[in-house]
């Protein structure tokens, strides 16, 4: 893979700046997509919202996000980088607002359908745009940054908002009012850094303006589902379940523990992400699914016996398997993917990932007020630990299937 060279212009800053900017704008972008978790039960308890709201709430936001994949995300390789991402970027700002603003259960689903839109229209522009500026001789230092970049927005959104929420009195306004301003200055940022957008995508996006994977990179991107699920799957569990979970079924009253929870899951991915650099691309698919099923397992056995401590293990357990394999996998779909397509393909990556995602954390949450949440969660571990298994079966297959030279081309692709 051979990042195109962004346009130079000599008045804009250069490629490590353009790195920066996206990087920042990724963790940024996926911070705030966790931030809103911790205040569940706080919602819960001043709008009086049953678990199935705060469910719908989730799901509306994943809703948007889908929607944007499949009709905006792909702009960027028509319009360029920098237009799409300044608008992504104005539009998730109004999304922080109205949360600073929210007053109850219908403007706080407004506030994640606009935040879904803008995040969607952002995700595959920020790491096609990561891929292009990467450094020469690191080919891989953006699908690095996108994989770490979001695990460590996620953790730092959970963790800090978590912390937050059990401190303060009004936590809403030191939250997304920073947020806004964050996003307000990104845009103005996005605007000064070079284009990266090769000049002759714009002829073939035209003719392909949604998610689509050329058949050069299909065997990869097919390769790379059932992976993709059942990480994105368990990070479901835990933007949707987890604040309830912990609260209602292991019985543990400090505000911030969801929360933490979920940045214990995050940044675990991040590590992840980081430890697969020192392994291929499928070694890094196989031991991160491995270690999704012992996640699965330790999850399951925590809520059995309603063991915090036991939880926090399985989440570290699964945060790792997901950033193993979810770098792994954008390793080896962008080793195959070229300028004029690559936001394409990115944007089906996330289609198949935030589906993951949402659907069956949407599921969980409409069974639970008939089967409770003991019961609703050992479904949706068992549901993540079956696709995990799925995946490291299919990983194995993948591994033991290639030839000495097919590993040793692999190997020298991918490092």
């Amino acid at each position: 893979m051979t990042p195109s060279a962004p346009v130079r212009d000599r008045r804009r800053p250069g490629r490590p700046a353009g790195f920066t900017v996206l990087a920042v704008a990724t963790v940024v972008m996926m911070a705030t997509a966790s931030a809103p978790s911790p205040f569940y039960p706080l919602y819960r308890e001043r709008w009086g919202l049953s678990v199935t709201m705060v469910t719908v709430v989730f799901a509306v936001y994943v809703a948007g996000l889908l929607a944007a994949l499949l009709t905006l995300g792909p702009l960027s390789d028509r319009l360029g980088r920098r237009p799409v991402l300044f608008a992504a970027l104005l539009l998730a700002a109004v999304s922080t607002a109205l949360f600073w603003t929210a007053n109850g259960a219908p403007s706080l689903v407004a506030a994640r359908v606009v935040q879904g839109v803008a995040t969607g229209t952002a995700t595959s522009g920020l790491a096609a745009g990561l891929v292009e500026f990467s450094p020469a001789g690191r080919p891989h230092a953006g699908t690095t940054v996108t994989s770490v970049g979001t695990n460590t927005g996620l953790a730092a959104g959970a963790a800090v908002v978590g912390l937050m929420v059990s401190h303060l009195a009004h936590p809403d306004t030191y939250v997304f009012a920073p947020l806004t301003a964050a996003f307000l200055v990104l845009a103005g940022l996005v605007l000064l850094i070079p284009e990266t957008a090769a000049p002759g995508a714009a002829a073939t996006a035209a003719r392909h303006r949604g998610p689509r994977v050329p058949p050069a990179a299909r065997t990869r991107f097919l390769a790379a589902v059932p992976a993709l699920v059942a990480g994105w799957a368990v990070t479901g569990l835990f933007l949707a379940l987890t604040p309830s979970l912990v609260t209602g079924v292991l019985h543990v009253t400090w505000g911030a523990a969801g929360g933490l929870d979920i940045a214990a899951l995050f940044l675990a991915g991040a590590v992840g992400g980081v430890w697969s650099l020192r392994r291929t691309a499928r070694s890094a698919t196989l031991l991160g699914a491995a270690l999704l099923v012992l996640g699965a397992a330790g999850l399951a056995a925590a809520v059995a016996a309603s063991s915090a401590a036991g939880f926090a293990c399985g989440a570290v357990l699964a945060g790792l398997g997901s950033g193993m394999t979810f770098n792994g996998n954008l390793r080896a779909i962008g080793a195959v993917t070229t300028a004029d397509s690559r936001s394409q393909v990115f944007s089906a990556v996330y289609v198949v990932s935030y589906a993951a995602l949402s659907l069956p954390a949407l599921a969980a949450g409409l069974l639970a007020p008939a089967w409770g949440l003991r019961t609703t969660s050992f479904a949706f571990i068992g549901f993540v630990g079956v696709l995990s298994a799925v995946a490291l079966a299919h990983a194995r297959d993948a591994r033991s299937a290639r030839t000495p030279a097919t590993a040793d081309s692999a190997t020298a692709n991918i490092h």
